[in-house]
């Protein structure tokens, strides 16, 4: 049975971010900002950030999009996600600055970040099997770009109108639990039970696949 898509309208409502669990398959329209290291580093240490009005522009998406300019401006080629837990260095911190109700990107964010969500209500979507080419296609038009001339294209930050974009789940919720930790920890529960089954001794371990660890090596 496919699970059915909640479509979410930015700036999300705090009620309605306070009702989507984890796992849930969501989209959302409206205008979001983009953003990567560049962004996280300048705001988080030096305080600088684009004019934008984050309480309108709340949802931010871990992304370096190839751009083309246009004679109407610009037009966004593709926009693949990129792993957000390396952000997580900065991400409670960029969180609570703009209070931020909505992250989007890839992968996961650890637990500082989870915490600030929690704080401001809010909730980290992951990518599920889609292309950056077809999330451009969702992308309606850009509205503004910051820092350009300074950063380039792919660490500048752009404010996209979307609509219906993505599909992305839900990661991490509004109560700071995290599926991915959530399949960690019932992915060792099930390990555990494999292993009683299968009569493999608890002092068994993993060949370590890090040269470090190698004497060999």
């Amino acid at each position: 049975m496919t699970q059915e898509i909640k479509h979410l309208q930015l700036p999300l409502d705090p009620e309605v971010a306070a009702q989507l669990e984890l796992g849930q398959m969501v989209t959302v329209t409206g205008r979001m900002f983009t953003g990567r290291s560049r962004f996280h580093i300048r705001a988080a240490e030096d305080n600088v950030f684009p004019p934008i009005d984050y309480g309108q522009i709340n949802c931010f998406f871990h992304v370096g999009p190839v751009m083309q300019r246009t004679e109407d401006g610009w037009t966004v080629v593709t926009a693949e996600p990129t792993s957000s837990i390396r952000f997580e260095r900065y991400g409670a911190d960029i969180v609570r600055k703009f209070g931020l109700r909505t992250l989007m990107g890839k992968t996961t964010m650890g637990p500082r970040t989870a915490a600030a969500l929690r704080e401001t209500g809010g909730v980290y979507l992951s990518k599920i099997g889609l292309c950056g080419n077809k999330l451009a296609e969702q992308v309606k038009c850009v509205e503004e770009v910051h820092f350009l001339d300074e950063l380039g294209k792919t660490e500048a930050t752009w404010v996209f109108d979307v609509e219906q974009f993505g599909p992305f789940f839900v990661a991490i919720d509004t109560q700071g639990r995290s599926y991915f930790e959530d399949l960690d920890r019932e992915a060792a529960r099930r390990q555990k039970m494999v292993e009683e089954k299968l009569g493999i001794s608890p002092e068994f371990d993993f060949t370590s696949v890090n040269p470090e660890d190698d004497p060999c090596a």
